[in-house]
């Protein structure tokens, strides 16, 4: 990956769950979860299939309301961005969907051809600046998505599953791409089933089941002493009901 730097962060607002629940048609999914969320750290937020774990993180971007309960920043809101599990991409070159993402975050014509340039060269995808960008390699379009992110400068970034059924060279690309997220000062929030991948990158863990917050501690605590049943089964590797 190609040096292209931009400012770093300097301070990032509190993030706050304050009972927060989520109950569609009187089905409660998540919660009621009270959290809190500062500095720059990655946060891995872990559970098994069912969990909540992606109503969390569109809880916490803003994509969906609570239904009781309150998501707030203690400080002004932060500049954010969400990579999916399966990125949303446009029917156009990879190149065109940086400039048009530029476009949107009001960037002057003449500078998004050289921005988006720069920011595939960032993550390995010049080569592909012109091919459209759904007939990408899954790896490829997450990539993407991570250069998309990267032009708008976020403060806190958001990553649903990222690595999702990725080949482990695809898999150290995108991991590369977010710690170069949390070198800039980025807080990074981010959804994984992968217990090596947390090990490798979480500062600390946000463990849910059946849509309720478990445990919130250092990664060095949750995978050496986890202090719930259900935590320590699932770093295990074992079933939880």
């Amino acid at each position: 990956m190609t040096d292209m730097s931009l400012p770093t962060v300097s301070h990032i607002a509190p993030l706050e769950f304050d009972g927060v629940a989520f109950r569609p048609a009187s089905q409660t999914l998540l919660g009621p979860i009270s959290l809190r969320l500062d500095g720059c750290r990655r946060t891995l937020v872990m559970g098994p299939n069912g969990a909540g774990k992606s109503l969390l993180m569109r809880l916490a971007h803003g994509l969906i309301a609570p239904t009781s309960g309150r998501v707030r920043w203690h400080g002004p809101v932060p500049r954010q961005a969400m990579v999916f599990q399966r990125p949303v991409l446009l029917r156009r070159s990879a190149r065109a969907n940086l400039e048009y993402a530029l476009a949107v975050d009001g960037v002057a014509r003449r500078e998004r051809r050289e921005r988006a340039d720069a920011a595939l060269e960032h993550f390995g995808l010049a080569s592909i600046a012109r091919r459209p960008a759904r007939v990408l390699s899954g790896g490829e379009q997450q990539r993407l998505a991570l250069a998309r992110a990267w032009l708008l400068a976020p403060e806190v970034l958001f990553l649903d599953e990222p690595t999702s059924a990725l080949d482990p060279a695809a898999i150290r690309a995108v991991e590369e791409a977010i710690n170069a997220f949390h070198r800039r000062g980025v807080r990074i929030v981010m959804t994984s089933h992968d217990l090596h991948q947390a090990r490798r990158l979480a500062d600390d863990v946000v463990f849910l089941h059946h849509g309720r917050l478990i445990e919130h501690c250092p990664a060095s605590v949750f995978f050496h002493q986890p202090a719930s049943e259900q935590a320590l089964a699932f770093v295990n590797g074992e079933l939880i009901d």
